[in-house]
């Protein structure tokens, strides 16, 4: 086997679908397997993968969050292809950007793994697709807001380029390469565990590369941001990565660096509860913004979205496919392009949505036969 896709879900299910889909078009002439493990999800997930899916894809069902690291080793260790990637479920895939990947690691024995041109939904490109390894250095002028040399911004993006720190939204490895330096390190339960993986691919003489093949991350969908919870994970994670690869040096190396975390997890928390806080007074901020959608596609998924657009009362314009070139003239600001997913192919979203550097508008899509509709903010079922 050539390559095994693990996906970590928990619910999610619409934007898992959608991930899917988009392994399976770009794998398409590879020989691959898609494993899903989901994470105790309630929101029907498994069944609806079943249904779905069928038994296109492997699905292993827990009773329990396992949290991501052991998740993907639990699927991890029951394959053998030459190359794993893990991918997170709020992500698709352009058609090519899996063959760009495997083709540069045939040619490159010594990439033990490999990151991508990440896209925000709004087609810029995410930082965090290339960086530097968190020193203790780094990582403190990173706390303090100094970030150019953490996410290596004096690499060209459309060039590939050694870097320290591969994103476990997409983390091309080699099964030669985690066969000798182990699989992700169980004590991080979500984040930390693909810079823990990183660096330990570097200490075991691998090389760290980014590739500009192109992906769109929305980002957070399976995460609670405003949880204790997240804050406790996410700067936990900062500390066992810390202890684990720094705790040797001198304690007035570590001890700015230990107050740093604190703090910056103390200040998190205190404007999580600032914010209940309002909330429970009766104040609230600014009503959302209205979205203005645009659905360009084809006359079937012009005619589905006008029928729903009048059912929700969403303020919308239809544009026909011949008039892509022109499209961001026609948009106001923060607008969301619906594309129909029958029509274009993810790659061609990413590249018109990168493209509109004027106006910035999200990316969305239309599933003809589900009837639909992703976008960043929200989903709706036709």
């Amino acid at each position: 086997m050539k390559l095994t896709v693990v996906i970590v879900s928990y619910n999610v299910r619409y934007y898992l679908e959608q991930c899917i889909t988009s392994v399976q078009r770009a794998a398409k002439d590879i020989e691959h397997e898609i494993y899903v493990v989901d994470n105790d999800s309630t929101d029907d997930t498994v069944a609806y993968l079943h249904k779905h899916f069928g038994d296109t894809i492997n699905i292993i069902e827990c009773t329990q969050n396992l949290g991501f690291a052991r998740a993907n080793n639990l699927a991890i260790r029951q394959t053998q292809s030459d190359y794993v990637l893990l991918l997170n479920p709020d992500t698709f895939i352009a058609e090519d950007s899996l063959q760009q990947v495997l083709d540069f690691m045939d040619a490159h024995p010594q990439a033990g793994g490999v990151g991508v041109k990440m896209h925000n939904p709004d087609g810029t490109l995410a930082p965090e697709s290339r960086r530097g390894l968190p020193t203790p250095w780094v990582s403190l002028l990173k706390m303090l807001g100094f970030s150019k040399r953490y996410y290596m911004k004096h690499l060209p993006w459309d060039e590939p380029g050694r870097i320290d720190i591969i994103s476990g939204a997409f983390c091309m490895l080699r099964r030669e390469a985690l066969d000798k330096v182990g699989l992700l390190d169980k004590d991080f339960f979500m984040y930390g565990e693909d810079i823990d993986l990183s660096y330990r691919l570097l200490k075991g003489g691998y090389e760290n590369w980014y590739v500009p093949a192109s992906i769109v991350h929305y980002k957070g969908e399976s995460t609670v941001k405003s949880s204790y919870r997240y804050v406790h994970v996410f700067y936990q994670a900062m500390l066992i990565f810390f202890r684990k690869h720094y705790g040797h040096l001198s304690f007035f190396v570590t001890l700015p660096i230990k107050i740093a975390i604190y703090f910056r997890a103390f200040l998190a928390l205190l404007q999580m509860l600032y914010e209940r806080m309002r909330s429970s007074l009766g104040f609230t901020d600014k009503p959302r913004a209205e979205v203005s959608y645009c659905f360009i596609g084809s006359s079937k998924m012009l005619n589905q979205c006008l029928a729903l657009t009048k059912r929700k009362g969403l303020t919308a314009t239809f544009c026909k496919v011949n008039e892509l070139p022109t499209l961001e003239q026609q948009l106001p600001t923060g607008a969301c392009v619906v594309y129909d997913t029958d029509t274009f192919s993810y790659l061609q979203m990413i590249e018109h949505t990168a493209a509109m550097t004027t106006k910035h508008p999200t990316i969305g899509t239309f599933n003809l036969r589900q009837k639909l509709l992703i976008t960043r903010r929200e989903i709706i079922k036709g």
